[in-house]
Parts: C-alpha cells; sequence; structure tokens
C-alpha cells in the first residue's frame, strides 16, 4: 500500500482518502471544519 509522506502521527484517512496528520486534524477539530469533512464523505457524527 502507499500511503502519505505527511510527517506526524496518527494519520487519518476517511475512505482510503489522506485527511491530515494529527496537526491538521487538531486544527481542523478546533475549528469545525472536520465534523464538516466526515459529514461529506457520509460518516455520522455527534453535533
Amino acid at each position: 500500500k502507499e500511503f502519505s509522506n505527511w510527517p506526524t502521527i496518527p494519520q487519518l484517512y476517511v475512505k482510503g482518502e489522506f485527511i491530515g496528520g494529527c496537526d491538521i486534524i487538531r486544527e481542523m477539530y478546533e475549528t469545525g471544519e472536520l465534523q464538516q469533512v466526515l459529514e461529506q464523505k457520509g460518516v455520522p457524527v455527534r453535533a
């Protein structure tokens, strides 16, 4: 398998698409962007 060359772990993949490493995911969570991305990918999230 091919993986991203992202320098941080853990790394989040949703339906085979790389979303980001730990640093990016934390930023996305804090701004609410992570919930939006997950919803767009069809992943149920709690409000």
